[in-house]
């Protein structure tokens, strides 16, 4: 089910990325580079385009979070940023991998949220089953 989590993942530049989330944003970048299936010329004008994406998502997130901002602002905030990183991403990859791009990293996130629910599950089942 998770065979894909043991991949290697390939090195990139969050220096804002802290360290229990390092683990995960490692597996999304070897998800994506596998599912995007980038050339190495895409690869490397799609990269910084994506650090840069992804460090403004996490700190408009934070910002709103600590700032107390409702959360349908954040999404729009989010959503703005989407919108203008999609040139960016066009231009790195073409329209249609930029698409894809967005489908897949909405994917990824369901698919981390329903391994996270599966885990808690299990997790909850092994502790019935220690209670005498």
């Amino acid at each position: 089910m998770i065979g894909w989590l043991s991949m290697p993942a390939m090195a990139q530049d969050n220096e804002n990325q802290k360290p229990d989330g390092g683990r995960l944003e490692a597996l999304k970048i070897a998800w994506l580079t596998k599912k995007l299936n980038l050339t190495p010329e895409e690869a490397q004008r799609f990269w910084p385009v994506y650090n840069q994406y992804s460090g403004e998502i996490k700190n408009t997130r934070e910002n709103g979070v600590r700032q107390n901002v409702p959360e349908i602002v954040i999404e729009q905030q989010v959503l703005d940023i989407r919108k203008r990183y999609n040139g960016e991403f066009t231009k790195a990859v073409g329209p249609q991998r930029a698409d894809q791009f967005f489908k897949l990293e909405k994917k990824f996130g369901a698919y981390v949220t329903e391994e996270l629910m599966q885990r808690r599950q299990l997790r909850l089942q092994q502790r019935r089953n220690l209670r005498p």
